[in-house]
């Protein structure tokens, strides 16, 4: 069964005006969002009975169908409505960043990027987007490591810099070995065409450095414009990436993204019948909710903002788990 998990606009409480970004991690960012949507949904959907609060006890968790929705074999955690953008498509700058999981066979992800795109779009109410950046597994740009741009297979590190442990931080529970520019180029193909389709207008990486740029770049019909990186040392850009990326065109951002958005463990927490989950998932000895091991696909997170006001209207996330029934 595919579950997916949705935050909604996390800017519904008004438009936003856009700040330098602050030092919490989008993996703090997605999981908070998702267990606020979670909790709103089943606050919503819940109708107390007679003798359901007792003593000032709380009231207990609402049945999984009141506020999900199933359709075949997906899920749709929690029951999921768009929320199309306001003023006319050109008004906008709209910014999507795909996650690619780890562990996560690199063939999927065709299929993934297709299904990533498609529900920003139907969120938005829109046919395109201005920029998608793509984040492979494993890569973690450090300025101070020359070798940190090889192809050579490594695992991650224990803990990324500025990360914490836990739940909420970036703790590093699927490892996976970094993958070879030629697999990255296997998806890119994906990205091109949609292009092609007029569905993207620009394409960006995330965590390349020289070694990895100049190997790719040759390879790509479409390049990218924009190279994100998460710099470890306040925003101290090496100056040959620098350089280079100034020669080929490229725009050198800088963002604070986990390099694992969301560990199974994290997930598992979220989904789970413990204090901390919302009881999608039943626990080890049983109990309601749906019985099986879950394993994060993907994430994406969209950001929609208005040009001439500088300020975002829409921005949230969507992340994809497959739950495979235990033998």
């Amino acid at each position: 069964m595919e579950l997916i998990l949705s935050t909604s606009n996390i800017m519904s409480g008004g438009p936003s005006v856009i700040r330098r970004p602050t030092f919490e991690k989008s993996n703090t960012e997605l999981t908070s969002s998702l267990r606020t949507n979670f909790t709103a949904h089943q606050q919503s959907s819940f109708l107390p009975t007679n003798g359901s609060q007792i003593n000032g006890t709380s009231t207990p968790k609402p049945s999984l169908q009141t506020w999900t929705t199933q359709q075949g074999s997906t899920l749709y955690i929690p029951t999921h409505t768009p929320s199309p953008l306001t003023e006319p498509r050109p008004s906008y700058d709209i910014t999507v960043k795909l996650f690619y999981l780890p562990n996560i066979p690199s063939s999927r992800r065709c299929i993934q990027t297709r299904e990533a795109i498609d529900l920003v779009l139907r969120e938005l109410g829109t046919t395109s987007i201005d920029l998608l950046i793509v984040s492979f597994p494993g890569l973690s740009f450090d300025a101070d490591d020359e070798d940190s741009d090889s192809d050579e297979p490594t695992s991650y590190p224990s803990l990324s810099a500025g990360a914490s442990t836990g739940a909420e931080g970036d703790s590093q529970d699927d490892e996976s070995p970094v993958e070879g520019v030629e697999s990255m180029l296997q998806t890119w193909r994906m990205l091109e065409i949609l292009h092609e389709e007029k569905v993207i207008d620009k394409i960006g990486v995330s965590e390349f450095g020289v070694q990895r740029l100049s190997r790719f770049l040759p390879q790509t019909r479409v390049r990218p414009t924009v190279n994100q990186i998460n710099v470890r040392d306040c925003c101290v850009v090496p100056k040959p990436l620098i350089l280079y990326a100034k020669k080929e065109g490229i725009e050198l951002l800088t963002h604070n993204d986990c390099t694992n958005i969301l560990p199974r463990g994290t997930l598992r927490e979220i989904l789970g019948p413990g204090e901390n989950g919302v009881g999608v998932l039943a626990g080890e000895e049983g109990g309601e909710g749906l019985k099986g091991d879950v394993e994060p696909q993907w994430v994406v997170k969209y950001t929609a903002v208005v040009k001439d006001r500088g300020v975002v209207e829409s921005k949230g996330y969507f992340a994809v788990a497959e739950l495979r029934e235990e033998a």
